[in-house]
C-alpha cells in the first residue's frame, strides 16, 4: 500500500519537476540566443 502510495508521488513530483524546468529551460534558450546575437561570434 505505502509502496503504492509512494510511487504515485513520485510520478507526480517528476512530472511537476518537467512542468516547471520546461519554462526556465525556454528563457535559458531564449537568452542564450539572445546573448549570442548580441556578442556575435565568440
Amino acid at each position: 500500500m505505502l509502496r503504492a502510495i509512494g510511487d504515485v508521488i513520485g510520478k507526480i513530483g517528476s512530472a511537476i519537476a518537467t512542468v516547471v524546468t520546461l519554462p526556465f529551460r525556454a528563457v535559458a534558450r531564449l537568452f542564450g540566443g539572445a546573448s549570442d546575437s548580441a556578442h556575435g561570434h565568440h
